[in-house]
């Protein structure tokens, strides 16, 4: 099989390469695509789609394969790791970046004039994690990654090559900022940047026997907007329990932490400091080697003794509570459930009680569950939206909305 008109390298099962790029970081995808496609730029990326078309091949986008759910067996699997450029507009605060570029590419550019993105870990695609909606640190303050996309380059399942931004194909845009790779191959995304230079965050761990008063005290505390703050409760290599509170905060924050660390109790290790953001975002999330998800992510409506309870005795290494809302909560694109002020992360995944069967498409595993990333109304729009712009089910992500 070729691929007409198509610049970059191609690599079929067997040949050099090959092996190399079926790849992804989510170990538990062992994929055997029929054709491997490195894009270089968007003629590259129509060429491949009008292949997809022509051979009648489901089509996939991987840059990271940090996403990557669904081995993509038979298909063709369009590469974009070497589209990465990174511009920083300092007076408009804005990042304009290509399909391939991490957040690891776009933390320093924007720290060199005083800003920060909605960043995720920093070996993660920028533009994979925009479009199943990004929750960074700053969220609670600024908002989802997708909801502070200003303009997006697609290319169409139909080969076109269109702008999308608020005032033109704004059925498009409103899509893509949230819906994943559903209605097109973005190719280049705009975006807000923050004038975020220090941040005090860290991590502290407490004794295992505070977890019940800490969760309690997570459940009723009012928080800011201007913390970003998580009780997880994780393995020791010696099979015991600890506590841990992660904080990222703009500005003061001592006062308003002290009912969450009063009932945590004495920090045994760790400690929050002020740094650069770039610094902060590299040591919350550390670079580790490719594994195999094995998570689960639930929303919470609220944290009742029953859920604590079920949370402290599941057999899991590691539980995250994480507080939600804020600027997350205020209308945009499609991406989650605004109203819900709590998620819970588990790994290995739990089944836990009293959680509202929602979740967030950036931290499910499970294909399956898709439809439960958005609500009724905004799935229903999305449907109606992918049968416009794909009617012949071209793209095909790991997260795909279904059509029928």
């Amino acid at each position: 099989m070729r691929i007409e008109n198509f610049s970059g390298p191609v690599h079929l099962p067997g040949g050099s390469g090959y092996d190399d790029g079926r790849r992804a970081w989510n170990q538990a995808v062992d994929q055997h695509p029929a054709i491997i496609a490195e894009a270089l730029g968007p003629e590259d990326v129509r060429a491949a789609l009008a292949a997809a078309r022509d051979h009648g091949l489901p089509l996939a986008v991987q840059s990271t394969g940090h996403g990557t759910l669904v081995p993509r067996d038979g298909g063709l699997l369009l590469k974009t790791s070497r589209m990465a450029g990174v511009e920083v507009d300092p007076v408009r605060r804005v990042a304009i970046v290509e399909p391939g570029a991490l957040w690891d590419d776009v933390l320093p550019a924007a720290a060199a004039h005083g800003l920060a993105p909605l960043a995720g870990a920093p070996s993660v695609g920028v533009t994979g994690y925009t479009l199943g909606g990004g929750a960074g640190w700053l969220s609670r303050r600024y908002g989802l990654a997708a909801d502070n996309v200003l303009a997006a380059q697609v290319v169409t399942a139909d080969g076109r090559i269109l702008e999308a931004d608020a005032g033109h194909h704004a059925d498009l845009f409103w899509a893509l900022r949230g819906g994943s790779g559903n209605f097109g191959v973005v190719t280049r995304l705009e975006f807000r940047l923050f004038p975020v230079e220090r941040i005090v965050a860290g991590v502290t761990m407490h004794a295992f026997e505070r977890a019940a008063d800490t969760l309690a005290a997570f459940r009723d505390w009012e928080q800011p907007d201007t913390l970003n703050t998580a009780v997880f409760v994780a393995r020791t290599p010696d099979g015991g329990r600890m506590l841990g509170v992660r904080v990222v905060a703009i500005g003061e924050h001592e006062k308003a932490l002290a009912p969450l660390l009063s009932a945590a109790g004495p920090a045994l290790a760790g400690e929050y400091a002020e740094q650069p953001f770039e610094q902060a975002a590299r040591a919350l999330a550390p670079e580790h080697p490719p594994t195999a998800l094995r998570n689960s992510f639930e929303y919470a409506a609220g944290l009742p003794d029953a859920l604590i309870a079920a949370i402290l005795d599941a057999e899991a290494d590691g539980i995250e509570i994480r507080r939600w809302g804020g600027a997350m909560a205020a209308p945009g694109g499609p991406a989650g459930h605004r109203d819900a002020p709590f998620s819970v992360m588990a790994s290995p995944a739990v089944d836990l009680p009293h959680t509202t069967g929602g979740t967030f498409l950036n931290f499910q595993p499970d294909p399956a569950r898709t439809a439960s990333a958005f609500t009724p109304a905004n799935h229903a729009r999305l449907r109606e939206l992918k049968k416009a712009w794909d009617p012949e089910g071209v793209l095909r992500p790991s997260h795909l909305i279904e059509t029928e």
